[in-house]
C-alpha cells in the first residue's frame, strides 16, 4: 500500500492579503475567473489551467514574507504574448523581459503584481541549463523593479509608445 504513488490533484497556494475585496478584483482580472467561494476576509479560486487551489486570506502585516515572486510556465513566446494581451485587456499594467537570462536559461516572459505587491510572471523556457557564467539574478530584477515603482495594480498599462514609467509617473490611481 506504502509503494503506491498518490495523484495530486493540484498545487495549493495561500496568500495573505491586505484586502480580499481588492485582491479579487486583481485574480479575476489575473486568472480570467470568478473566485469559486468569498467569504469576510477569505476568497477561494478553483483554477483549473494550471491546477490550482488559490486562497486569499485577508491579515494584518507590514512586512512582505520570504516569497520572491510566483509564475505560470507556458509552452510558447505566444502564448506570453497572448497572456499579456487578455492581463493589458482586463487593465493590468504588465512589464516584459524577452530574452532575458533567469535560473541559467534563456526566457520570455511578462509581468503583472497583485494589489499586495507579489510579483506573477508568464514565461516560457526558450534554452535550459545555461552554464554558470553570471550569477543567477532571478527575483533581483524583480525586486529592483519593485524599488522603482511605485504603481499599485489599479493602474492600467501604459498606451502604446508610452513607456511603463512615464505611465506610472502619471498615474492618477498610484
Amino acid at each position: 500500500m506504502a509503494s503506491e504513488k498518490v495523484q495530486a490533484l493540484k498545487a495549493h497556494l495561500a496568500l495573505n492579503v491586505h484586502n480580499v475585496e481588492r485582491s479579487i478584483e486583481f485574480y479575476k482580472k489575473l486568472l480570467g475567473i470568478e473566485p469559486s467561494k468569498v467569504r469576510t476576509g477569505y476568497a477561494k479560486f478553483d483554477v483549473q489551467n494550471p491546477p490550482l487551489n488559490l486562497t486569499l486570506n485577508e491579515h494584518n502585516f507590514k512586512e512582505p514574507g520570504a516569497l520572491s515572486h510566483l509564475g505560470i510556465q507556458v509552452p510558447t513566446t505566444d502564448d506570453v504574448l497572448a497572456t499579456r494581451e487578455k492581463w493589458v485587456e482586463a487593465g493590468l499594467l504588465t512589464r516584459d523581459e524577452m530574452q532575458t537570462s533567469c535560473c541559467y536559461a534563456l526566457q520570455d516572459k511578462t509581468w503583472v503584481r497583485d494589489p499586495d505587491g507579489n510579483e506573477w510572471e508568464v514565461f516560457v523556457v526558450l534554452e535550459d541549463n545555461l552554464a554558470e557564467t553570471a550569477p543567477c539574478e532571478c527575483g533581483t530584477k524583480v525586486e529592483e523593479t519593485a524599488a522603482t515603482q511605485t504603481a499599485s495594480a489599479c493602474c492600467t498599462a501604459a498606451p502604446v509608445g508610452v513607456t511603463r514609467e512615464q505611465s506610472v509617473a502619471e498615474a492618477s490611481c498610484c
